[in-house]
C-alpha cells in the first residue's frame, strides 16, 4: 500500500515563500518581504497624482474623464506587474507626463486629430518600441551610452525630481525676470511641505526605514486635521472605461499619416525611459559591470505597457521616475514594482479616495530622494574634462530644460564629439556615430 504524504499548509507556504525569494534573487540583493512592501507602497503613494491629473489633461482632448482615471489605474497596474513579476525590476510604469500634454494639446487640440486616431498612434509607437526591442536595437542603445556618464544621469535624474519637488510645494516659484525665485513661505501649503520635508528627513536620520511612507502619511493628515487638504470626489464607477476601451482608431491614425507624432512617442519615451532605467539603477546597485542584466525584459514591459495603455485608452505609458522613491525606501527587486501595480488596481475602485494626498505631502518626498540620488555625483571623474564637461551637461541639462531626453542628448552628443576633437574617433563605435547623428537632427528639428 503506497503510503501518502500530506503537506500541511504552512509547509507549502513556506516552500512559494522560499521560491519567490529565490526567483526575486532576495538574497542577493539584500531585500526583505517588510521593505519591499513598504517600499511599493511608497511609489505608489509618490505617483498616486498621476491617477487624477493624467485624465484632467486628457479631458482637455475630449476623452471622458472617469473613463481615463480607470485606463490610467488599468495600464499602470498591468505595466508596474509586469515589470515587477517579468522583468523583475522595483520600476513603477504609469501614463507618463509631458507625453500626455503633447498628445492633448498638441496632437488633438493643436492639429485637430481626433483623439482616438492620436491613440492609434500611441499604439503604433508600442509596436515600435516591441520591434526595437525584439531585434535588439534598444538594447545597443542603452549600451551605447557610455558608463562614465551613468552617475551624471542619476545626478541629473535627482535635480530634476528635486526640482518638481520645490515647486509643488511651492518652494520654488516661477519668475520672469530671473527664472525661478523662493516662494511665499508664509503659504500655508508651503509650510506643510515644509513640515513633511522635516519630518522625513528626521525620520531618515534616526534610522526608520519606512520614513517615505510615515512621513507622506502624517503630512496629509496633519494637513486635513489643519483644512488644508480638499476633498471633493467626482462620480465615478469603473465600467465607465467603456468610453475609451479599444476606441483607437488605427486605420484612421495610418491614412492620416502621423509618422512626426509616432516617432515623437517613440523618441521621448525611448530616451526617458533609458535615462530613468540608468538612475533607477544606479541607485538601487543593481548594475553588473556597467550592465543591466535582464534589460531586454524591462523594455519589453515598457513596451507592451503602452501597447495596453493605448487599448484601455490614454497616453504613453513609461517608466517613473518616482520610483527612485522606493528605491530609497529600500526596496530592490520586482516585489516593489508588483505591490505598486497590486494598489493601482486597488485605486480602479477607491480612486476618489487618491485625492486626498496633497502635492505638499509628496513633494518632499521627491526632495529627499533628489538629495539621494545627487550623492552620485562624486562617482564622476572631474579630472578628465573629456569626462566632466558632457557629464556636467547632462546633470544640468536635464532639470533645466525639465527633460530626461534632453539631458541625455545634450551629454551623450557632447561625450562623442570630444571624443573626436581629441583625436580618439576610432574609440567611437559606429553605433554610437548614427545615435549622436540622430540626436544633432533631433536639435535641430525641434
Amino acid at each position: 500500500m503506497r503510503k501518502v504524504i500530506y503537506r500541511s499548509p504552512p509547509e507549502q507556504g513556506t516552500r512559494l515563500k522560499d521560491s519567490l525569494e529565490r526567483y526575486f534573487e532576495f538574497e542577493a540583493l539584500g531585500a526583505d518581504w517588510k521593505t519591499e512592501i513598504l517600499a511599493g507602497a511608497t511609489t505608489f503613494i509618490t505617483m498616486a497624482y498621476i491617477v487624477f491629473v493624467n485624465p484632467t489633461i486628457l479631458r482637455d482632448a475630449g476623452m471622458p474623464f472617469t473613463a481615463v482615471v480607470a485606463a490610467t489605474c488599468l495600464s499602470a497596474a498591468f505595466g508596474s506587474i509586469v515589470m515587477g513579476a517579468y522583468a523583475r525590476y522595483p520600476i513603477a510604469l504609469a501614463p507618463g507626463m509631458g507625453l500626455n500634454a503633447y498628445f492633448a494639446y498638441t496632437v488633438v487640440a493643436g492639429m485637430g486629430i481626433p483623439w482616438q486616431s492620436a491613440l492609434g498612434a500611441v499604439f503604433l509607437s508600442g509596436v515600435a518600441f516591441l520591434i526595437l526591442t525584439l531585434t535588439g536595437v534598444r538594447q545597443m542603445i542603452i549600451s551605447a551610452i557610455p558608463s562614465e556618464l551613468h552617475s551624471a544621469v542619476a545626478t541629473g535624474v535627482g535635480l530634476f525630481i528635486a526640482l518638481i519637488g520645490f515647486r509643488n510645494a511651492g518652494i520654488i516659484v516661477a519668475d520672469p525676470a530671473t527664472t525661478v525665485k523662493l516662494g511665499n513661505l508664509r503659504d500655508p501649503h508651503t509650510l506643510l511641505a515644509i513640515f513633511g520635508l522635516l519630518l522625513i528627513a528626521a525620520l531618515f536620520a534616526w534610522g526608520v526605514r519606512a520614513a517615505m511612507l510615515i512621513g507622506i502619511v502624517t503630512t496629509t493628515l496633519t494637513g486635513a486635521a489643519l483644512g488644508l487638504v480638499p476633498w471633493n470626489p467626482q462620480p465615478y464607477n469603473f465600467s465607465e472605461i467603456s468610453a475609451t476601451i479599444f476606441k483607437l482608431d488605427i486605420t484612421s491614425t495610418l491614412k492620416i499619416g502621423l509618422i512626426e507624432i509616432i516617432f515623437v512617442f517613440l523618441f521621448v519615451d525611448l530616451f526617458d525611459n533609458i535615462g530613468t532605467l540608468v538612475a533607477v539603477g544606479k541607485k538601487a546597485k543593481l548594475f553588473v559591470d556597467d550592465k543591466i542584466p535582464r534589460i531586454g525584459r524591462i523594455f519589453l514591459a515598457d513596451a507592451s505597457a503602452t501597447i495596453a495603455g493605448s487599448l484601455a485608452g490614454t497616453s504613453t505609458v513609461v517608466s517613473y521616475i518616482e520610483s527612485s522613491a522606493g528605491v530609497a525606501a529600500g526596496g530592490r527587486t520586482g516585489v516593489t514594482a508588483i505591490v505598486t501595480g497590486l494598489l493601482f488596481l486597488i485605486a480602479l475602485f477607491v480612486a476618489p479616495l487618491l485625492g486626498v494626498i496633497p502635492s505638499a505631502a509628496t513633494a518632499p518626498a521627491l526632495i529627499v530622494v533628489g538629495s539621494f540620488m545627487a550623492s552620485s555625483v562624486s562617482e564622476i571623474d572631474w579630472s578628465d574634462f573629456a569626462i566632466a564637461i558632457p557629464a556636467f551637461l547632462t546633470l544640468m541639462m536635464i532639470p533645466l530644460t525639465f527633460s530626461i531626453a534632453n539631458g541625455l542628448a545634450f551629454g551623450f552628443t557632447a561625450f562623442t564629439l570630444l571624443r573626436i576633437f581629441r583625436g580618439e574617433f576610432h574609440k567611437v563605435s559606429p553605433f554610437v556615430y548614427v545615435l549622436t547623428l540622430l540626436f544633432l537632427v533631433r536639435f535641430w528639428y525641434m
